[in-house]
């Protein structure tokens, strides 16, 4: 019997192919400009603007409720899907703290290392501090960063729990940091886009492409929160699931 993602796997559509396509297109049109920016060693918007663009060939109609802010800020959101990434950037260009394991994938690793990528060890302790370290020089470069602290993807039905040891590099918060949760809401279709289980990225990416049509991806930029309130990173990682949970009525 096939397995889950393989049996997934048989029914991709053609339109898969088609979008596969014109993602290709679009990077060759945006290679050539975003290596001309990085070459007067500028942070280049180009990355921003693929990524956006993808999320679009994929089908995702964005939507935003709230005011992200857009420099030296760390965003925590929850995770469903790799359409996060797109989303996120396409909208405020942000950068993400990532597996380190991700870096050499063949051109995903390029594409997030050019996006300023914070790469991280997740289970290497001893490392902490320099991750830690890298993060707030990261944040303070002034392009936002965007946390996911479940450390994982998850199936839209719960939040897993916030891991809180990343978000010491802004504990206490330097005056200049802020902290932003974010709520990203896919809606009764979730279910067909979440990332889950056994199922590999390649299986999900061509699952997620084969669906017709377009599907909307709300963004809830949610309330900062306040200095003086949050100095505990346990709190703040608390504090920030309460909100997104609230915001997605999970509870």
């Amino acid at each position: 019997m096939a397995s889950h993602s393989i049996a997934r796997v048989e029914r991709t559509h053609p339109r898969a192919f088609v979008r596969i396509a014109a993602i290709v297109a679009v990077l060759l049109v945006l290679l050539p400009l975003h290596l001309l920016w990085r070459l007067f060693d500028r942070q280049s918007p180009i990355a921003g603007l693929f990524l956006r663009s993808v999320g679009w060939i994929a089908g995702a109609d964005v939507r935003v409720t709230g005011s992200p802010i857009r420099r030296n800020v760390l965003y925590i959101a929850n995770h469903i899907s790799w359409l996060d990434v797109l989303t996120l950037a396409g909208q405020t260009r942000c950068a993400f703290v990532a597996k380190a394991d991700m870096k050499p994938w063949p051109l995903i690793g390029w594409l997030t290392t050019s996006n300023n990528t914070v790469y991280v060890e997740r289970e290497a302790r001893h490392t902490a501090h320099h991750q830690a370290t890298a993060l707030q020089r990261g944040l303070l470069s002034g392009q936002p960063i965007t946390l996911f602290p479940e450390g994982t993807t998850a199936d839209g039905s719960a939040l897993l729990p916030f891991r809180s040891s990343l978000i010491s590099a802004v504990t206490p918060a330097p005056d200049e940091i802020s902290i932003q949760p974010i709520a990203l809401d896919y809606g009764p279709i979730v279910g067909e886009i979440a990332w889950v289980g056994e199922e590999s990225f390649g299986a999900n990416a061509l699952r997620v492409l084969s669906r017709p049509g377009r599907f909307p991806v709300r963004i809830y930029f949610l309330a900062p929160l306040s200095h003086a309130d949050f100095a505990d990173r346990k709190a703040i990682a608390a504090h920030s699931r309460a909100e997104i949970a609230a915001a997605l009525g999970l509870g």
